[in-house]
């Protein structure tokens, strides 16, 4: 997963408003640790060019999505909306939570095409702004 958030970390900073924003620590293994299940989209050979992690809360009604990066490259093809289809698609759910730095236009379009709704912003520093998003089912 380290080269797909390599790449995808400029990207994102640029969208929200950042010079950088630092790796954070979502391997495979990290985020089993922290209870939290993975998804990737692989091509050929084994090269990671999408991913969406998640977590089931309020004993696994809710979907908690944490974190979904597609490669540069592979900018409008799909993925992130069928990596996102895929985990909405679990069974048991009625609602689904997810939050996008307000600036991220891309991710904010994403997630309205899949029926999220606003319900709030929170401010995590000065001028960077998060929208929260929920769906329920």
């Amino acid at each position: 997963m380290h080269e797909l958030q390599q790449a995808s970390y400029p990207v994102e900073a640029r969208l929200i408003g950042l010079d950088t924003i630092p790796p954070l620590l979502d391997t495979p293994e990290t985020l089993a640790a922290c209870g939290e299940s993975f998804v990737g989209c692989f091509e050929t050979g084994g090269r990671l060019v999408g991913a969406i992690s998640y977590k089931r809360i309020d004993g696994g009604e809710t979907l908690d999505v944490h974190r979904m990066m597609v490669h540069p490259d592979r900018f409008r093809l799909g993925i992130a909306s069928k990596l996102l289809a895929s985990v909405l698609n679990l069974p048991g759910l009625r609602k689904a939570i997810v939050s996008t730095g307000t600036a991220n236009a891309p991710a904010v379009s994403l997630y309205e095409r899949h029926g999220f709704q606003p319900t709030g912003l929170v401010e995590i520093a000065p001028d960077i702004t998060i929208t929260q998003f929920a769906k329920t089912f």
